[in-house]
């Protein structure tokens, strides 16, 4: 009978060690470092893997096969009745994946789950809760049944045809004992930090919990073909709670972010094996539940800036889809010895950047002022085709004169001052016609080939700084 190990894995980054250290070695964090205890089995059956007990004749649980030979059939998938949410799964839930949410702590993975699964009616959904009961959970599904396709008077009679079945429970093995019984076609598990096994002897939410579970749930998935979607915990850093092994464990990873004091939730793929990482879904919070945003586009410049001055629209695209954002800028002369440079939404160390090819090539100096930067709506863009919007949103700020309404911009700005071309402009010229823009400044090398005689914008070709503030400020 084998004894048990004590190992010791940096919960940061996972690196073990057969002892316990102050600062890991491979991410150089202070105190990361959790005890958990490795079952280890006997010896012979440790050794009856090994390729040196592998006699000459013993046949192959599977023989390599020539990649050319592999046959591939199209994913069938599941329509979770969400088509933000199917676009940033790569066109729905795959069977037999294993999907993991995380989010902070407020933002609504719960709510976005439950409310796509009272959706999916014709679908058998086991909910396993392990932090709230099960009458919470009724009071929530009482709200969200409006959002999810019932209606207000018929809420009851809309939950009792629901295929939904709630159980609160943290044990894995009773979980897979529920499994059985009910034979669902799709499980949730809300939240992995809260579901321990037997198998491990160590609280819920440990490294080696977190690692076991999901790795028992990937084991379960693929066998019995059933998705799992996993909702789980970020720390204070942002990053997803327990070992970094879970998010290579599953099939996809999908963030849930946005500013509890902003109405705007935007959930995006960090990993997915079936689809692409650059889709984004965009959400509204509201009391009964999270909206879907078809146009963000709308939404986002409601507001009319008219003779104000700091703010400039630009044309983005995330994943696939083209909108139009609202960038503020704010320059003031610094109140205290070393200027401010602050942005909201923006990669700080671009706007950086930014402000120096402003210095360097145009000859504006900015060197003691404040700049802030925000763009608007709680968005996070790191589309490098809203750089002329930011230059343009400084410089009016800096000068106190307000863009134009009606125009829009896109192009990337180099560090020689250049303006590059951008990707996909024929799709962000639409989206701008669309909304009514008359004008949209963009780099001349986008419009090779490029017709123009249908359009019912007006092009300006630029291709330094310069031009492009000339054609705004004159």
């Amino acid at each position: 009978m084998a004894k048990d190990k004590t190992v010791y894995v940096c919960g940061n980054c996972g690196q073990e060690s057969p002892k316990w250290v102050g600062r890991c070695p491979a991410c150089g964090e202070w105190n990361t470092f959790k005890e958990f205890t490795v079952r280890k089995e006997g010896a012979s059956a440790a050794a009856s893997g090994g390729f040196h007990r592998a006699l000459p004749g013993e046949p192959l649980r599977r023989r390599p096969i020539p990649v050319g030979q592999i046959v591939t059939d199209e994913e069938p998938r599941l329509d979770m009745h969400d088509e933000e949410l199917n676009r940033v799964l790569g066109g729905g839930l795959v069977p037999g994946s294993l999907v993991l949410l995380g989010g902070e702590p407020g933002i609504g993975k719960s709510t976005l789950v439950l409310q796509t699964v009272l959706k999916m009616t014709d679908k058998r959904v086991l909910y396993v809760s392990g932090e709230e009961s099960a009458r919470q959970l009724k009071l929530r599904a009482d709200r969200l049944v409006p959002r999810a396709g019932g209606k207000a008077d018929g809420r009851e009679g809309f939950l009792s045809r629901s295929s939904c079945m709630v159980v609160c429970e943290t044990s894995l093995d009773q979980i897979f004992l529920h499994v059985r019984n009910e034979q669902p076609q799709l499980v949730v598990i809300d939240s992995i930090q809260t579901i321990m096994t037997e198998a491990v002897d160590s609280s819920p939410g440990s490294i080696s919990q977190v690692r076991e579970c999901a790795a028992l749930l990937l084991k379960f998935a693929k066998e019995s073909n059933i998705p799992v979607i996993l909702i789980g915990h970020i720390n204070k850093e942002g990053t997803l709670a327990g070992p970094k092994v879970l998010e290579h464990i599953v099939d996809a990873v999908l963030q849930f972010e946005g500013d509890q004091h902003y109405m705007y939730r935007i959930l995006r793929s960090i990993k997915n094996r079936f689809g692409s990482t650059a889709e984004l879904g965009i959400y509204e919070m509201r009391q009964d539940g999270l909206r879907q945003v078809s146009n963000p586009s709308e939404l986002l410049l409601t507001e009319n800036h008219e003779g104000l001055s700091g703010v400039a629209i630009s044309s983005a695209i995330e994943g696939v889809r083209p909108f139009l954002i609202e960038t503020q800028a704010l320059v003031s002369t610094a109140a205290y010895g070393t200027p401010q440079r602050s942005a909201t939404g923006f990669d700080l160390r671009r706007l950086n950047m930014l402000l120096a090819v402003l210095e360097k090539r145009v000859g504006f100096k900015l060197a003691q002022k404040d700049v802030f930067l925000n763009i608007a709506g709680g968005l996070k863009v790191t589309d490098p085709a809203i750089d002329l919007s930011v230059i343009a949103a400084v410089l009016s700020s800096n000068v106190d004169t307000g863009i134009e309404s009606g125009v829009c911009m896109a192009g990337e700005v180099g560090l020689s001052g250049e303006i590059r071309p951008v990707n996909r402009i024929e799709q962000r010229v639409a989206e701008a016609a669309k909304l009514g823009f008359r004008q949209m400044i963009v780099p001349r090398h986008n419009l090779q080939g490029f017709d123009t005689s249908k359009l019912k914008i007006e092009l300006v070709p630029v291709r330094k700084v310069e031009e492009a503030l000339r054609a705004l400020f004159g």
